[in-house]
This record gives C-alpha cells, sequence and structure tokens, in this order.
C-alpha cells in the first residue's frame, strides 16, 4: 500500500468545524505512542525510511515507511501489523536496533469520502492535521500525483495553500 498523506499546522477549532460542516464524520480518538527505532546496518535518517513500534490505545503494531516518493506531501510505502509492542521491542533490540526517539500525540480522526483525516495534538510540538488516503503499490506515479492534487484540493478549500504542507515527521 501507498500512503498519500499531507500535513499541516491547523487551528483545531477552526478545520473541526469546516471539515463537519462538509460531511466529515468522527470516527475515534486513539492516544498513539510511537518508540521509533534505528537499523545498525545504514541510518534511516538519512536513507528517508522509518520503522516504529506504536501503542494505539494500548493496542501494539509495527509500522516500516519507506522513503518519501515527492517533494510536496509524506506519500510513501507504507506496511504496518499488529504486534505484542513490549515484544517487539525486544526482538528489535535483540537484531541490534536501537531506539531512536519517541512521539506522543492524541488523534481525533475523521472520514470524508476517500480521505482519513486526522487532528493530532503532539506532545511538546502543538496542533497539526493530518490528510491522508491509500493507493494501491501497484499505482503509477500519474496515479500519485493525482491523489496528492486531490488532498491539495481538499486544503485549498479549507484556506489552507499547498505551501503549507510540512514533509517532516513528528520525530524530525
Amino acid at each position: 500500500m501507498i500512503e498519500v498523506e499531507v500535513k499541516v499546522k491547523a487551528d483545531h477549532t477552526v478545520v473541526k468545524q469546516a471539515i463537519l460542516d462538509m460531511g466529515a464524520v468522527f470516527s475515534g480518538v486513539e492516544e498513539q505512542s510511537d518508540a521509533y527505532f534505528n537499523s545498525p546496518s545504514r541510518d534511516f535518517a538519512k536513507t528517508d525510511e522509518a520503522l516504529r513500534v506504536r501503542l494505539v490505545n494500548g493496542a501494539g503494531e509495527i509500522t516500516y515507511k519507506g522513503p518519501k516518493m515527492d517533494k510536496v506531501s509524506k506519500t510513501r510505502i507504507e506496511f504496518n501489523s499488529p504486534a505484542d509492542a513490549e515484544t517487539m521491542k525486544s526482538i528489535l533490540l535483540a537484531l541490534g536496533f536501537f531506539e531512536s526517539g519517541f512521539v506522543s500525540k492524541r488523534r481525533e480522526i475523521y472520514k470524508l469520502g476517500d480521505f482519513v483525516i486526522g487532528l493530532d495534538r503532539v506532545a511538546g510540538l502543538g496542533d497539526y492535521m493530518e490528510v491522508e488516503t491509500d493507493v494501491s503499490s501497484e499505482s503509477t506515479p500519474d496515479e500519485i500525483k493525482k491523489a496528492t492534487d486531490k488532498i491539495f484540493q481538499f486544503l485549498k478549500s479549507l484556506g489552507i495553500e499547498k505551501d503549507a504542507s510540512i514533509k517532516q515527521s513528528y520525530l524530525e
């Protein structure tokens, strides 16, 4: 799967009302705690990859994210699987991986058409909005660009310009 994602700084009060007015449906709140790991054989900061073990409301999962695919969004290949968080951390450490950072956030999730919209309150960083949609890992570059453009059109309808996009991860 390829996750097409755009992140921006956002005033939650303003954007929440706007997306609800557009018909977005609230689908829940997640407390997310992310432990990021780096490889003993290559530096993920240099290769633009991410490996994390996440707790979501107490349930664990592991995620690998490949390098970003363009210069305007956070679009990348992503693999995600449920996992026992503590066991997975122990396995990674035993294999020589090392913890490289930690991010904690509260995410309100809304769905609007093909979009999943996350309103994130990130500890120590502030409030953000992530808009994402998934496309097949078989998608052509043109199909990926169309999905990215669709997100930017949605953001523009909220008064948020393309140049407000933040490519850095919360860890960065």
